[in-house]
């Protein structure tokens, strides 16, 4: 079975990448499963129910959030709902939500975990604690286990990798929005991306107008960032292929579409 995850939609041109490409992107590489991060979705911080429903009805089956999660005020309500989102599973006890959900998919059970990080994030409970306390919980339950650890810095990143290895069949990053090639599999058997990217805008700064961005390194003065509309888009995401079986990674092939990374059918 094949993985297809897509990194953080940003705001409206986000949106239009998913639409314009994900039918293109089953139709070529048949995953069993796709997952999306939306926390940037609803112009740039957090997401809507209405947003969520959409990805849903385009063939998206769970959608993982970030620190973005609480933005849209009114989403706590639609996260305690039976719909597949989850927001990091490492929020205080007491949050709405719930940090992991198992889909079934044919004759095979895929657990997706969702984390967040704290170096340089607000210092939440432990992910790592909370990976292993939510592993116990689903052994059991599925063999594939994919991981969306939601952090800033590299070294925490890679150091849940390491951790997870062959305790997970995928550990892949968000949040920093820019793709990197560090793709591997661990000698576990758990596939690993730092970050796999984000989908949106691609002139901006991190889908950001770069004006408002450039004002605030140049001045040290607080600006009101809007998702950046001009010029082009793009789509990151990373294609895992798995043994449904024992539960490992076969092979991770990272995935950019943009004006310069034509898509090809």
């Amino acid at each position: 079975m094949d993985i297809l995850f897509i990194g953080d939609v940003v705001g409206s041109p986000g949106r239009e990448m998913i639409e314009t490409y994900l039918p293109k992107l089953k139709a070529k590489y048949r995953p069993g499963i796709v997952i999306l991060n939306g926390e940037n979705a609803a112009a740039g911080k957090g997401i809507t129910d209405k947003i969520a429903k959409s990805f849903f009805e385009q063939g998206v089956q769970v959608i993982t959030l970030g620190n973005h999660t609480w933005d849209k005020k009114d989403i706590g309500p639609y996260l305690d709902g039976t719909s597949p989102i989850i927001r990091p599973a490492n929020f205080p006890e007491g949050a709405p939500g719930r940090g992991y959900t198992l889909v079934q998919i044919n004759q095979h059970k895929v657990a997706v975990i969702n984390l967040q990080g704290r170096t340089f994030l607000t210092p939440i409970d432990c992910p790592f604690k909370k990976a292993d306390q939510i592993l116990e919980e689903i052994q059991k339950e599925a063999n594939l286990i994919f991981v969306d650890f939601h952090a800033e810095a590299t070294s925490e990143k890679e150091a849940m990798g390491w951790y997870l290895d062959g305790r997970v069949t995928a550990v892949v990053g968000t949040h920093t929005h820019v793709q990197t090639a560090d793709e591997r599999i661990l000698p576990n058997g758990t596939a690993y991306l730092t970050d796999v990217g984000m989908t949106g805008p691609r002139n901006g700064i991190l889908g950001m107008e770069r004006e408002a961005v450039l004002y605030r390194f140049l001045t040290a003065l607080p600006s009101r960032f809007e998702v950046a509309t001009e010029g082009s888009a793009q789509l990151n995401a990373v294609l895992i292929s798995t043994d449904p079986q024992i539960g490992t990674a076969k092979k991770i092939q990272r995935i950019r579409i943009d004006e310069n990374h034509p898509f090809y059918e």
